[in-house]
């Protein structure tokens, strides 16, 4: 989800569209919060690494 977040933040900057950077940035977010709570050891719906 980090690496889809990052993708979709750098084409949409690149191309100009706005909607395209703020789903990257949304997906950016989540996939690091998932990622933090993953590596404390608590799991988000039953599991504990999004990968």
């Amino acid at each position: 989800m980090i690496v889809l977040g990052l993708i979709l933040l750098v084409v949409g900057w690149l191309a100009g569209i706005s909607i395209l950077t703020t789903v990257g940035t949304i997906l950016l977010v989540i996939g690091a919060v998932l990622a933090v709570l993953g590596a404390v050891g608590r799991p988000i719906g039953g599991r504990a690494h999004y990968f």
